[in-house]
């Protein structure tokens, strides 16, 4: 049973894809934190996350995975913000057997404050760049590639993207379940010498994750703040 037991665990490990960070759906303040959990595609299980606002353009992020699905650590800073809309740059390590570095720059867009006290829902899309420096089958894969995110609610937000790998496999062939590597993409495999995905598989660049929130932070944001009334003697 033991036997049984660890084969299925070690299945489940090397049958793991990159992961990626739990941005911050708002401009977060100074000590401000968040915390939560979430499920992704590209985990088998679910991780928890941790946000702080460390000064008033940054915040930090730490994930926590079992056993090392989506753990990570990541550093947002915002680059630009108007009224409603901010850009923001994100640096993120996760560790995997499919360990990755993501580089990723977001453009936010927060809607209507609501009357109800909910904070306002917002989206965003980003641009990414995603290397594994030393995949599961020894080889290297650089990938960029489009995302796109809303926080739908108060406790929930997703994300979804995808980050091609053009050393791999031509871009025209993502959606073809026929697809064989020919030509100089026989060099890269799409799946190990044990029948799963490996670094270069079109797998690994498929993201979708759906955030929960836990923490109970009435805080407001930037666009919630009213002005302080002028009291007339």
């Amino acid at each position: 049973m033991l036997r049984i037991v660890s084969t299925l665990l070690i299945i489940i490990l090397l049958n793991s894809c990159a992961s990626h960070p739990r941005i911050g759906t708002k401009r977060m303040e100074v000590g401000e934190v968040e915390y939560g959990y979430a499920f992704a595609l590209e985990n088998i299980f679910p991780y928890l996350w941790y946000r702080k606002g460390i000064s008033d353009r940054s915040d930090i992020g730490f994930r926590v995975g079992l056993p090392i699905y989506g753990s990570g650590i990541d550093y947002s800073r915002r680059l630009y913000e108007k009224d409603n809309k901010w850009d923001m740059l994100n640096l993120a390590w996760s560790l995997n057997p499919n360990y990755n570095y993501d580089v990723t720059y977001y453009k936010f867009k927060q809607g209507k404050n609501k009357k109800n006290g909910e904070p306002p829902k917002s989206s965003w899309k980003g641009f990414r760049f995603m290397y594994i420096p030393n995949g599961i089958s020894d080889k290297t894969s650089s990938r960029i590639g489009f995302l796109y995110g809303r926080n739908s609610g108060k406790r929930i937000s997703y994300e979804l993207g995808y980050y091609h790998d053009f050393s791999s496999m031509p871009i025209g062939d993502v959606f073809s379940p026929e697809y064989k590597p020919e030509g100089r993409f026989i060099e890269l495999p799409h799946t190990t010498k044990f029948g799963f995905p490996s670094e270069n598989s079109r797998i690994v660049g498929l993201s979708l994750q759906i955030f929960f929130n836990l923490s109970n932070n009435n805080s407001k944001t930037k666009t919630d703040i009213e002005p302080t009334p002028v009291v007339e003697n």
